[in-house]
């Protein structure tokens, strides 16, 4: 196999979806033994070096939705993913049946409250980190 450029992988990861980046990220993960996770935390913690934890997690602008559980009615919880994201009917599907999964990633808090609250009310069950 040829070598692909940085270049050439970025373009090839601006034309997958979100759901099929997701499973390559996995994908990685298992087949390096890494996670990708890791060094985001590891830089967020150090990133306000002496600050206590409590302080920092009250100065975070960006919000993680986090769908845990789908609950009795998928399809209402389907509609609301779709509602809150780009996703056609299929992504927002494997999503749900994949839970847990990220719904949105990196919003305000604003944005991050409403959508925990529209997905609670569809019956899922939804965590915001």
């Amino acid at each position: 196999m040829a070598k692909l450029s940085t270049d050439e992988l970025l373009d090839a990861f601006k034309e997958l979806t979100l759901i099929e980046l997701s499973e390559f990220v996995k994908a990685f993960e298992d087949t390096f033994g890494v996670t990708a996770a890791a060094p985001v935390a590891v830089a967020a913690a150090g990133g306000a070096p002496g600050a206590p934890a409590a302080e920092a997690a009250a100065e975070k602008d960006e919000f993680d939705v986090i769908l845990e559980s789908a609950g009795d009615k998928k399809i209402n919880v389907i509609k609301e993913v779709r509602a809150l994201t780009s996703l056609g009917l299929k992504e927002a599907k494997e999503l749900v049946e994949g839970a847990p999964k990220a719904v949105l990633e990196a919003a305000n808090k604003e944005t991050a409250d409403k959508a925990k609250e529209a997905l609670e009310a569809a019956g899922a069950t939804v965590t915001v980190k």
